[in-house]
């Protein structure tokens, strides 16, 4: 590890975390065919904690909003219904997520990290978010969404765990397949993040603590932090303002490239 390797790995977490691309493919294909090895779980760690900096920032006055509204006794105002419903939403949404965390996170940061399942999840993830982009009405917006979607978007994220499938990627399509606008299903998604990185984060203090923090690695891990904080919070704005406009077709596009590299690259 070195300091541009810091950088360059911060730089992809937080572009990937948000696109529909896969955040956990990249960095594997990353270390597998440029070399590039990180510092460790404290390292990866970091890395989240930077994106999850970048969410806090760029959806501050959601989270303020929403954490106000659990604290506010107002039943007839629809602006803090509508945030206090939101809270709701989000918890339900995380529960398969961790319980699919908890029960095989293991087998899929072990047998499941190699750059063939991650070609094989690419293609056919992104297969699933050109159906959904074909087949999905859009007609919902933020305002509409319901216990079911939570329970489904929150399902499909449960299956996120597997290296190139793309938390971002799996929650946009299943959003996108219950009717919703790009818009809704990307800031949904996005809010959605938050508790599922700060709970990883969290998660991972114990093993962190027992591995011990070597002083010189310290560098490494505040650039990898700046790095995907910053490129974070740039890609949600791109992405944000790229489908008003455009579909998510580029992306499944996208992954398809990457997989077909990939695959050659095995094979050569």
């Amino acid at each position: 590890m070195n300091l541009l390797n810091a950088i360059f790995l911060g730089f992809l977490q937080g572009a990937t975390e948000f696109l529909p691309i896969s955040s956990s493919g990249h960095l594997v294909i990353a270390e597998h065919f440029l070399g590039v090895k990180d510092a460790g779980l404290p390292f990866d760690v970091s890395l989240h904690m930077g994106t999850l900096l970048a969410i806090l920032v760029y959806f501050r006055q959601d989270f303020l909003s929403m954490g106000k509204s659990l604290v506010t006794r107002s039943k007839n105002d629809k602006v803090v219904l509508f945030h206090r419903r939101m809270s709701g939403f989000i918890c339900v949404a995380c529960l398969p997520a961790v319980l699919a965390a908890l029960m095989f996170g293991h087998a899929a940061e072990t047998f499941l990290r190699n750059p063939l399942v991650v070609a094989g999840t690419l293609s056919g993830a992104g297969l699933l978010l050109l159906l959904a982009e074909k087949r999905g009405a859009r007609t919902r917006d933020l305002h509409s969404i319901s216990l079911t979607d939570a329970i489904i978007i929150g399902l499909s994220q449960a299956f996120a765990i597997i290296p190139g499938v793309s938390r971002s990627g799996i929650t946009m399509t299943a959003g996108l397949f219950r009717g919703l606008d790009r818009q809704a299903v990307a800031r949904f998604s996005f809010l959605l993040s938050a508790p599922i990185i700060f709970g990883a984060g969290v998660y991972n203090i114990p093993a962190i603590i027992g591995q011990g923090l070597k002083p010189d690695t310290f560098p490494f891990y505040l650039a990898g932090f700046v790095s995907a904080a910053v490129s974070g919070y740039l890609f949600i704005t791109f992405l944000l303002k790229f489908i008003r406009t455009r579909s998510f077709k580029v992306f499944a596009y996208y992954r398809f490239v990457v997989s077909a590299a990939v695959l050659l690259f095995m094979w050569l």
